[in-house]
């Protein structure tokens, strides 16, 4: 049986970067990948936008930095314009604060460009599953990041100041998972940590995105910071 990171259906993907080579370079190479369908290239926030209301792909993979409209930018309008699309920041750039605004921003995944191109292909599967991607060295940054308030970006949600009231749609064993989470623990470690079966947390987690209105685990992170939770 299939698992969301295999082959199937092809994932329709447009690929953002303003430097040509690196841009040419890692369409062609997922051109190759099973699974993986390039539609389009953009050299920049704006021809990102008209590229994905023409082509309607199912993953952006954006740069960070780009001349006018910049990656965290994009990713923003790109939620607003064409919220079928998930966004992956594709990057040379591991730093922190990055990684915080561009999650706010609505970006779904955050992956370094030394990634092998097999790797990459079977990230762009799994976050069209809907599971967020995150280089493991990334995870660290991010850890960073939730300990400190990030900015807003356009097109983002303001976090919202500490506000127990908003939390008390939980339960106190969802509150529980929730900071476990935040705190970058797997399934396995939260099962463990809370003397639960993988089972178990799994219908937590889901009751917890559902009941928050969120789309991740990654987001529930967030949400946790945002929300004094930690």
């Amino acid at each position: 049986m299939s698992g969301p990171g295999d082959p199937g259906t092809p994932v329709r993907v447009l690929v953002v970067d303003d430097q040509e080579l690196v841009r040419e370079g890692i369409a062609s190479l997922l051109g190759i990948q099973p699974g993986v369908t390039v539609v389009a290239t953009a050299c920049d926030g704006r021809q990102a936008v008209e590229a994905a209301v023409t082509h309607r792909p199912d993953v952006a993979l954006v740069d960070i930095r780009m001349p006018g409209t910049d990656g965290i930018e994009t990713a923003a309008v790109l939620a607003a314009r064409v919220p079928t699309c998930r966004t992956v920041m594709l990057t040379t750039f591991d730093d922190q604060d990055y990684v915080a605004r561009a999650l706010r921003a609505g970006a779904v995944g955050y992956l370094l460009k030394n990634l092998p191109s097999a790797e990459l292909a079977r990230s762009v599967r799994l976050v069209h599953a809907g599971v967020a991607q995150l280089d493991t060295s990334v995870m660290a940054r991010l850890a960073a990041a939730l300990a400190v308030p990030g900015p807003t970006v356009p097109g983002s949600a303001a976090p919202a100041p500490s506000a127990p009231g908003q939390a008390e749609v939980l339960t106190g064993r969802e509150v529980d998972v929730l900071r476990l989470i935040a705190g970058g623990a797997t399934n396995r470690e939260i099962a463990t940590r809370l003397h639960l079966s993988e089972g178990t947390v799994k219908n937590h987690i889901s009751r917890i995105l559902g009941r928050l209105g969120l789309r991740d685990r990654t987001r529930a992170a967030l949400y946790a910071r945002d929300h004094g939770l930690l």
